[in-house]
């Protein structure tokens, strides 16, 4: 098979390098980039910088952001928490545009056939932002999945002896997918729907 030119090359394996690109989509990002003005690809060159020298993660939350505590974490009720597993996930659930609480993030779920366990999420930061800041209920929102629901009970027995309700999204979202792909309408039923769940 043909190869264009190094600087070409090195292009498309970058965009290939992303997740869900494969070459041919790469090669036609790659394309729209050379055909492109030199001035949109420095301002995207641009972009790609700021983005990793701008953005890091909220001190309290774990959401990206530019600022020392998110602007969520900032304008938003501190007693109420809904618990996510990846950042992309607050995108997710902000389609509610009726849900007034912060977010945290755990940064992936208990999953002991991946050798990941309690103390490799940010679930100590969880009890300790539940008891500075008085939370008074906890969402689940991890993906509903073998290992967001053990996740989601391990959090709710550690919680419930301090008297903090936790509660689980509904399950209008179906077993095994992924909260990021849910529509607006899937969220806000399993949302205004949620459980309190049991020991």
């Amino acid at each position: 098979m043909a190869k264009f030119d190094d600087p070409i090359e090195r292009l498309i394996e970058y965009f290939r390098s992303l997740p869900g690109v494969g070459y041919k989509t790469a090669q036609r990002y790659a394309f729209s980039i050379i055909e492109g003005s030199k001035e949109r690809a420095e301002n995207f060159a641009e972009a790609l910088k700021e983005v990793k020298s701008k953005i890091s993660l909220c001190s309290k939350c774990g959401n990206y952001t530019d600022k020392p505590v998110c602007d969520l974490c900032q304008t938003r009720d501190p007693k109420l928490v809904c618990v996510v597993k990846e950042p992309k996930d607050i995108l997710a659930m902000e389609k509610i545009k009726s849900y007034t609480g912060t977010y945290h993030v755990l940064f992936g779920t208990i999953s002991p056939l991946e050798g990941r366990g309690p103390n490799d999420i940010k679930i100590r930061e969880l009890l300790k932002r539940v008891k500075d800041d008085g939370v008074q209920e906890v969402i689940m929102a991890t993906d509903p999945d073998v290992e967001g629901d053990a996740t989601a009970m391990y959090i709710a027995r550690l919680l419930k002896p301090i008297g903090v309700k936790v509660t689980r999204l509904a399950q209008g979202i179906s077993m095994g997918s992924n909260l990021e792909y849910a529509d607006e309408a899937t969220l806000s039923r399993a949302m205004d729907d949620r459980r309190e769940m049991d020991d």
